[in-house]
């Protein structure tokens, strides 16, 4: 039997490779004139070896980062060992189309680049460029990272309403009571909830009482400030984080969050449901020790404007 493990490739062999690899492989000296040019790059790029071969890589590709690339390339002639560019580094070297349907707002090929030393004895004669299609990996991973955003934008809000949720809302309102504690200032919130809304639901059913919570949160959504934190506190009642905002000004804003509830009946399958809320409001004082005791103020402001008859904003006294 022939051991033929140790035997040389045919040069032929080697050359057929290198056309046929499904990779980018290209050769520069010194001065980034070009060598080698494989058939990969000939045919993504447009350009042939014939056209290359002999002339300047930025002559050929002006739009080439040539700072960059430069210093990548004198590195390894200097070193004489392998340097790497991943995708998640630079996304392409070169502008080549990619051929996915798909891409989600990806323009070009993705490309990881490894620059190889071409040794003779010790001295490093010209260096060898490889291009691999990455696209597939960044598309997969872009998606991974749109999902897990997703998750956590899904885990910080209400699944009914679309609004924060009460974890959220709690960890904001700590951040924000920690700020006033060390910057001192304004902090108001208001926690309102609807009013009657158990009849609503044993009167109209449970997917109406749902409709009614979503035309709630969209509408007050609509009318508060972007820098407010809106969120559901739990069943009816819903609270507003206020910062630099005094109690007068919440004050203002109660009102208009209750007035806009209650402006207009919420139509559910024809049936036309009248909404109204209660509303308490408080502002973080010396007394507030943390957080939660803002909240029980106003709580306390929310009950009073429910025993004064409902449909109310109270501020805590």
């Amino acid at each position: 039997m022939n051991d033929t493990a140790g035997q040389a490739l045919d040069p032929s062999l080697s050359e057929l490779v290198v056309e046929r690899v499904g990779l980018g492989i290209f050769v520069v000296d010194r001065d980034l004139n070009v060598q080698m040019w494989n058939r990969f790059m000939h045919e993504h790029s447009g350009l042939s070896a014939q056209q290359v071969i002999g002339r300047s890589l930025f002559d050929s590709f002006p739009d080439l980062p040539r700072e960059w690339l430069t210093r990548k390339v004198k590195s390894v002639f200097v070193l004489g060992s392998f340097a790497f560019s991943s995708w998640e580094q630079r996304p392409y070297l070169f502008r080549f189309e990619h051929d996915r349907p798909i891409t989600g707002g990806i323009d070009y090929m993705q490309q990881n680049c490894t620059f190889m030393p071409l040794t003779r004895g010790r001295e490093v004669v010209a260096v060898c460029v490889t291009i691999t299609d990455a696209t597939d990996v960044s598309i997969v991973q872009r998606e991974r990272e749109e999902a897990l955003a997703k998750l956590r934008e899904y885990a910080n809000h209400d699944g009914l309403t679309g609004i924060t949720n009460r974890r959220y809302f709690e960890a904001r309102m700590r951040d924000e009571f920690k700020r006033w504690q060390r910057q001192g200032g304004e902090l108001s919130m208001l926690l309102f909830d609807l009013d009657h809304f158990k009849k609503i639901n044993d009167e109209f059913g449970h997917v109406a009482g749902d409709a009614v919570l979503r035309a709630t949160a969209q509408r007050v959504s609509a009318v508060i400030c972007p820098e407010y934190t809106f969120g559901r506190f739990g069943g009816e009642e819903f609270a507003l984080l206020l910062p630099a905002t005094t109690l007068d000004e919440a004050m203002i804003v109660a009102e208009k969050v209750r007035l806009t509830i209650g402006a207009d009946p919420v139509e559910v399958d024809g049936v036309r449901i009248a909404v109204t809320a209660s509303c308490g409001a408080a502002a973080a004082r010396a007394q507030n020790d943390d957080c939660v005791s803002l909240v029980n103020d106003a709580d306390a402001a929310l009950y009073a404007a429910k025993r004064e008859g409902r449909n109310r904003s109270v501020r805590f006294a």
